[in-house]
């Protein structure tokens, strides 16, 4: 049995493992020597704790936004007809089809002060003055929460067409509510998709580049901005692969501490 997995360790070790280690063994090499100059730079300079914790507000906040957002939309398309639901899992797999640099330099001409989005909302009088909505952390995430919403309608719908709806109805049949019966039945029964799909935002919000850098504006640093930054403008490889290790420690941090109240491997099976 073992000698079944020998490829996938092999292929998570070349692919995974030896990547890993070779950034581990950069962050403490500069000029031939070992030091720990980049991890106690990054202790001296507050710009990276600040980037760190920019970066997890703003995946926390695209992960919320796709939570709310989300569910709703999963629920009406599991609860659709065959042929209605495809069309409707259509429209939401169609941003796949184009380029994640297209999508982003659209939401930078909607969301621009003489964009469609300042345009619409004065037009109707509901401000006086153009928004500030692109070049700052507001833009950042409506683009990111943009991009990433599919991530969790996906997972979620699947999770929720294997649900047994007799168990709802069952439910009415001893004097339920629609109200307590969804919350009671349906809803944890759809819970582990849930927090698949929401675990998936966030971890690739922690990490997203395109998006932030442009709709940013060069203003909102996330961690991803911050090593390409080292790399490309400054040439240093040892202080990129010290904020990729801390970073990489960071969100296996979360994730331990995720798996101590959710059970993170159930959750990635179901």
């Amino acid at each position: 049995m073992f000698g079944l997995t020998v490829p996938a360790l092999v292929m998570v070790t070349l692919f995974l493992g030896v990547p890993v280690a070779w950034l581990f063994g950069l962050s403490f090499y500069e000029d031939g020597q070992f030091t720990a100059r980049h991890f106690t730079r990054m202790l001296e300079d507050s710009s990276y704790s600040r980037s760190l914790w920019l970066t997890v507000q703003i995946s926390v906040a695209v992960t919320a936004f796709a939570m709310i957002v989300g569910y709703p939309v999963s629920y009406v398309l599991s609860q659709l007809p065959r042929r209605w639901a495809a069309i409707g899992l259509t429209f939401v797999v169609i941003p796949f089809w184009t380029s994640l640099l297209v999508r982003t330099y659209a939401w930078l001409i909607l969301l621009q002060r003489k964009g469609v989005v300042n345009d619409a909302l004065m037009s109707i009088g509901i401000i006086d003055e153009p928004l500030y909505l692109v070049h700052n952390v507001t833009g950042t995430i409506i683009g990111m929460s943009h991009i990433m919403l599919p991530f969790l309608i996906l997972p979620l719908y699947a999770n929720m067409k294997r649900i047994d709806l007799s168990l709802v109805k069952a439910a009415h049949s001893l004097g339920a509510s629609p109200t307590f019966a969804f919350w009671t039945v349906y809803f944890p029964l759809s819970l582990p998709g849930f927090l698949a799909g929401a675990l998936l935002v966030f971890v690739l919000s922690v990490g997203f580049y395109i998006t932030p850098a442009i709709l940013g504006g060069g203003r909102t640093i996330m961690i991803s901005m911050l090593i390409e930054r080292n790399v490309n403008l400054f040439f240093e490889w040892g202080a990129a692969s010290s904020v990729a290790i801390v970073f990489l420690a960071v969100v296996l941090g979360i994730f331990w501490i995720l798996n101590r109240f959710l059970a993170v491997e159930r959750l990635m099976g179901e």
